[in-house]
């Protein structure tokens, strides 16, 4: 049996994606299952788009999500280098073998005769497409005679190098996710294979690469399996095994109705409004803003999609409208549904060279590796015995590809944000403590108190900063009070009752178990129902009723705040 190896080749033209974050993970789940090799290789030949950065960002990226490659362009190993712009002498070597074959040929058309001829065909209502049934008829050297090539190249014509596609023949195609099927040539066009400044275009390149480092097995997303024809003949142009492919389905975009609610409508609608208007800009922004939202007003409601159903009684504005929310609320996991939704679709923080914009991360909003990585594992594949919660090595041991799905698989905020829940509560209050103390939060207190802090807030958090977001009364005392928890808690008789307790609590123990006890039997004493000292005095301590047990609260805020917070609840409902 061959050795399985597989590669990992994104372009260095922007962040990385969490469609190519999967990517990567299910290649290296592969990998592992199968005591494999994972490589990473950089495909940079397209200059044109190379974004500054993008390749340490892909490096970091994978690095913190724990898919650490066996062969890359830091790490090196046996087919280096792992750079496609390092390896031109290789790619010159190939392409000098395909042109001595019947599956390539050099064109010296240039764009503007290119686009002249596109016209042409626009104005007879077809589309011009450069194949089997075109080639003859433009400057290239299937249709000129060896003099005329020559006179061209003697005089430094720029050329392409295009694959000369068979005429009529049905390739059968094999995709472990997708089985089998077929296309017939006459179908496909002679792509460029060789740009004219000398470098392989991705359809050249990743073959050669591929071959040379020995590639067993080719995972990619479902955008390339249109070019899966082309491939398949280039192997066979070159004399190659090729290698199995595994197309994986799109990541699509998640179910709207559970993103907008009353507190984002606003935000929500102003996104989608400046992106209608800069492409609808004949319709004002407030008209389009007002029935954008009124959309959105009924996103939960069943009749939401036939809302944006076609009528012929639709103005031109309603019309624009609709045609946009189903193709904006449709397809494919876009950077775009991250800023209007208000959730990252990158594993980092990536900020733009050209323009200094931030697109935010998954690490930085507070996501753990291991909870993002298995989110994005699920996003396609699932597990024996529908399990849900596996560690990468779990993963890699029951990874197959044969189980991964067919269909799109629709992004969830709610899903990612249980996964770091459930990721959370596995951590030690230790653990948790080192990632609170590294972060950039305010947190002037002992370890020994945090450590109870978090030990108390675990449980209700999703990411480590909501332990002190949701307990900040911990940390500094309530500077106002709920409104509706004042209504409910406080009248004319708690204040009296309050100032009572507190001269209690000046001799007493401030430990949890007493201080349940002291206020209990304080309550007793009184003739008071629990109710009428415990809500006060929460309202008093947290300005809200919410928090753990108020003992406990007392005793990790200790007995002088305890009592200054007491009297201030008093003196501001006086």
């Amino acid at each position: 049996m061959e050795k399985v190896r597989v590669r990992f080749a994104p372009s260095p033209t922007g962040p990385l994606h969490l469609g190519g974050v999967r990517t990567a993970l299910y290649d290296y789940l592969f990998a592992k299952n199968q005591g494999g090799e994972f490589v990473l290789r950089i495909e940079d030949t397209d200059t044109a788009r190379y974004v500054e950065g993008a390749e340490d960002y892909i490096e970091e990226a994978l690095e913190w999500c724990g898919i650490i490659p066996d062969e890359s362009p830091k790490k090196g190993g046996k087919y280096a280098p792992y750079r496609q712009s390092e390896r031109r002498d290789i790619y010159d070597r190939y392409t000098e073998q395909i042109l001595k074959t019947d599956y390539a040929y050099i064109a010296f058309d240039t764009p503007e005769e290119l686009d002249a001829i596109r016209s042409e065909f626009e104005a007879k209502g077809e589309v011009f497409s450069y194949d089997n049934r075109t080639r003859n008829r433009l400057r290239n050297s299937l249709a000129l005679s060896e003099e005329e090539v020559q006179k061209l190249l003697d005089e430094k014509t720029p050329y392409v190098v295009r694959f000369k596609m068979p005429i009529d023949r049905t390739l059968n195609l094999e995709d472990i996710i997708r089985g089998n099927s077929s296309v017939n040539t006459n179908t496909l066009d002679d792509k460029v294979l060789v740009k004219n400044d000398g470098m392989p275009t991705y359809h050249f390149a990743n073959i050669i690469d591929d071959h040379e480092m020995e590639i067993s097995h080719v995972i990619r997303g479902e955008e390339w399996l249109p070019s899966l024809g082309l491939h398949t003949l280039l192997y066979e142009a070159m004399g190659w095994e090729a290698p199995q492919f595994a197309h994986l389905s799109l990541i699509l975009k998640p179910d709207v109705s559970t993103l907008i609610n009353k507190d984002n409508i606003d935000s929500i609608t102003k996104s989608f409004t400046d992106e209608f208007v800069m492409k609808n800009s004949q319709f004002s922004f407030d008209e389009s803003a007002e029935l954008i939202k009124s959309f959105f007003a009924e996103v939960k409601s069943p009749r939401f999609k036939s809302m944006l159903g076609e009528n012929d009684k639709d103005n031109t504005l309603t019309a624009s409208v609709k045609q946009f929310l189903k193709k904006g609320l449709s397809g494919k996991l876009s950077k775009r549904d991250g800023d209007k939704f208000g959730f990252p679709v990158f594993p980092l923080d990536f900020k733009d060279p050209a323009t200094g914009a931030v697109s935010k991360g998954y690490r930085e909003n507070g996501y753990l590796p291991e909870a993002f990585i298995n989110m994005v594992a699920l996003l396609g594949w699932s597990p024996a015995d529908d399990k849900e919660v596996l560690s990468l090595d779990e993963m890699s041991k029951e990874f197959d590809l044969n189980k991964v799905h067919k269909a799109g698989a629709r992004f969830s905020k709610e899903k990612s944000e249980w996964f770091n829940h459930q990721y959370l509560q596995l951590k030690s209050d230790e653990e948790i403590l080192s990632i609170l103390k590294n972060s950039d939060l305010n947190l002037n207190v002992e370890d020994e108190k945090l450590l109870k802090i978090i030990n108390l807030m675990k449980e209700r958090a999703t990411f480590p900063k909501d332990i002190y977001e949701n307990g900040k009364f911990f940390f500094e005392a309530p500077v106002s009070y709920d409104e509706k928890a004042s209504k409910k808690a406080w009248n004319e008789e708690t204040s009296v009752i309050l100032g009572e307790l507190a001269d209690g609590l000046g001799t007493a123990e401030f430990i949890s178990e007493n201080l349940k006890q002291v206020v209990h039997d304080f309550a007793e004493n009184k003739g008071l129902g629990m109710g009428k000292v415990m809500m006060p005095l929460r309202l008093a301590l947290v300005g809200e009723l919410k928090g753990p047990d108020v003992p406990d609260i007392m005793e990790l805020i200790g007995k002088e705040e305890t009592i200054s917070r007491i009297n201030n609840a008093i003196n501001n409902f006086k």
